[in-house]
């Protein structure tokens, strides 16, 4: 590619390269964390394989190209993900004593963004106080409330489209 060591090549792909292959995963994934990770990926991939970016023609195409099957491999494993957990999914339990609300509070949670999830489940279910649950979970008590608050902002709507559903 240059006089420059292999590094300060892959240095320069990476830096004359970077923002197009984001953007380009971004639209591709249409997430942008999927996409930094795919980026990512690629970029990985790029440093311990250095001969076959170095010698590519163009190595944006290169890592492109990378970029775009770890995104499809992914996408198809989330794919069969799903379908195995819809074959494997039991019905809702029923427990005696536990009221019909409660059961509908707990199937909400779990529908949840997991670090949101966790953290309503551990303060509404488990009775955590926010200095637990920051010290369970490893973060600031400033996330433990925000994650609380977007929780349950979700949860309403969870609740309120469950309960619109039921009486249409």
């Amino acid at each position: 590619m240059s006089d420059r060591t292999p590094d300060a090549d892959l240095d320069h792909i990476f830096r004359n390269t970077h923002r197009r292959l984001l953007v380009s995963m971004y639209a591709l994934t249409g997430n942008m964390t999927e996409a930094q990770d795919v980026v990512a990926e690629a970029f990985v991939r790029a440093v311990s394989k250095r001969e076959n970016i170095l010698a590519a023609d163009s190595p944006e195409v290169w890592l492109r190209t990378v970029a775009r099957n770890i995104a499809v491999s992914r996408w198809k494993r989330a794919k069969h993900l799903a379908l195995l957990l819809r074959r494997a999914a039991e019905p809702d339990p029923v427990v005696n004593g536990v009221s019909p609300d409660r059961v509908a509070v707990m199937a909400a949670i779990r529908r949840l963004p997991r670090p949101q999830a966790e953290t309503v489940a551990l303060h509404y279910i488990a009775d955590l106080s926010v200095v637990d649950i920051a010290v369970t979970l490893g973060v600031s008590q400033g996330t433990v409330k925000s994650r609380l608050s977007r929780g349950r902002a979700a949860l309403g709507s969870l609740l309120a489209d469950d309960l619109t559903k039921a009486g249409a």
